[in-house]
C-alpha cells in the first residue's frame, strides 16, 4: 500500500481527490478543509461540514483580521465598510448552499469590478450570485458617498485575498466554509441577522465603526 499524500509516513487508505491520491486518516481529519483544498462533494466532507466549517473559520479569522486591519490603517472606514458589504452578501446567498464553490464568488465580484469600467461588453447571461451582488451592490450605495476608485481598490484588494484563501483548486470551497464557519461560530448574531434578511429579502445594514471594530477583534 502507497504511503500517504500528505504526510509520507503513514499508509495512505483512503482517496484524496484535492491531492489526487491516497491519504490516512490522520491526515485527512485534520488537514481537510483548513490545509486542503477539498472539493465539495468529497464524501469525507459532506458527513461533518459544520465542523469543518468552524475549524476553517478558525483560520479564516485570522487573515481577515489583516486583511481589516490593512484596509482600516490604509484607507479608513469607508474601505473596510465595502468589503463587509461583500462578506454579507456573499453569506447571504450561500449559507445554506453545499454545493456552492468559490469560483462563483470570485466570478460574481470580477463581474462587478467590470462595471466600473467605461467601455462596457456585453457578458450575456449571469450566474445568480453576480445578479445578487450586482443587486445589492446598487442598494448599498443608495444614499452612500463612497469614491468609487476607493471601491475598486478595495474589490481588487478582496479578490487577491479570496483567491489566495481559496487555494488552487478549481472547485474549491475554502473561502465559503471559511467565512460561513467564522460568522457562525464567532458571531452567531450576525449571522442569524443575515440568514433572517436572505428570508425575508432585506438589505445589508453596515455596523458602525465600533461595531466592526468588534467583528475584527483585537
Amino acid at each position: 500500500m502507497s504511503k500517504c499524500i500528505y504526510c509520507h509516513e503513514r499508509k495512505g487508505k483512503r482517496p484524496c481527490p484535492a491531492l489526487q491520491g491516497m491519504i490516512c486518516s490522520p491526515c485527512c481529519g485534520t488537514a481537510r478543509v483548513v490545509s486542503i483544498t477539498c472539493p465539495p462533494d468529497c464524501l469525507y466532507l459532506d458527513s461533518n461540514l459544520e465542523y469543518q466549517q468552524k475549524r476553517t473559520g478558525d483560520v479564516f479569522e485570522q487573515d481577515r483580521k489583516t486583511l481589516y486591519r490593512n484596509l482600516l490603517e490604509t484607507k479608513g472606514d469607508k474601505a473596510a465598510e465595502v468589503f463587509y458589504f461583500l462578506e454579507a452578501v456573499t453569506f447571504k446567498h450561500f449559507h445554506n448552499r453545499r454545493e456552492g464553490q468559490d469560483g462563483e464568488v470570485i466570478a460574481a465580484i470580477q463581474a462587478l469590478r467590470r462595471s466600473f469600467s467605461p467601455i462596457q461588453i456585453p457578458e450575456g447571461m449571469a450566474p445568480p450570485f453576480t445578479e445578487t451582488l450586482k443587486k445589492e451592490y446598487k442598494a448599498f450605495m443608495e444614499g452612500e458617498k463612497i469614491d468609487e476608485q476607493l471601491i475598486m481598490d478595495v474589490i481588487d484588494e478582496g479578490l487577491t485575498f479570496i483567491t489566495k484563501f481559496s487555494g488552487e483548486s478549481l472547485r474549491s470551497s475554502r473561502f465559503l466554509n471559511g467565512l460561513v464557519g467564522f460568522l457562525k461560530s464567532h458571531h452567531p448574531d450576525v449571522a442569524q441577522q443575515l440568514i433572517k434578511l436572505s428570508d425575508t429579502g432585506g438589505g445589508i445594514i453596515i455596523p458602525s465603526s465600533a461595531q466592526m471594530e468588534g467583528q475584527i477583534g483585537p
